[in-house]
């Protein structure tokens, strides 16, 4: 009995978060399906634009967001070419009246992610080994 009261619980509570957020569980759930993403972070910057002009009598809590999503589907393509493939999957989020009006992007590859983690861990290992201890 009590598995099923937690279970339920669960269930409740990612019920009410999506209604929470219609239109990021939209994006999420379009770009997952078209480009199989191996890395999908979406992050909400709404309320650090909720006071620019444009916004003023919007009562959208979704409008602002930076996406970074790494994918096969953007190998051998441009980043103007994966920015539209990008677009034409949220083409009805980004009309909607309250919809998305601003998308930041970063788009790449598996192996363009990789690399940049190569090169951050450099990055890292040279800071530390630039440093000069002056007694």
């Amino acid at each position: 009995m009590l598995r099923r009261s937690v279970l339920s619980l669960a269930r409740r509570q990612l019920s009410a978060m999506a209604l929470q957020t219609p239109m990021e569980d939209a994006m999420r759930t379009k770009i997952t399906e078209a480009l199989k993403p191996s890395t999908l972070e979406i992050h909400n910057d709404s309320h650090l634009h909720s006071h620019h002009k444009a916004m003023a009598g919007s009562t959208s809590q979704e409008t602002h967001f930076r996406v970074v999503i790494t994918s096969e589907a953007f190998k051998s393509k441009m980043q103007p070419a994966r920015h539209r493939m990008v677009y034409a999957l949220l083409k009805e989020e980004m009309a909607r009246e309250g919809g998305i009006h601003a998308l930041q992007l970063r788009t790449r590859t598996l192996e363009e992610e990789q690399k940049q983690a190569e090169r951050d861990s450099t990055r890292k290992g040279e800071g530390v080994d630039a440093k000069v201890d002056v007694a």
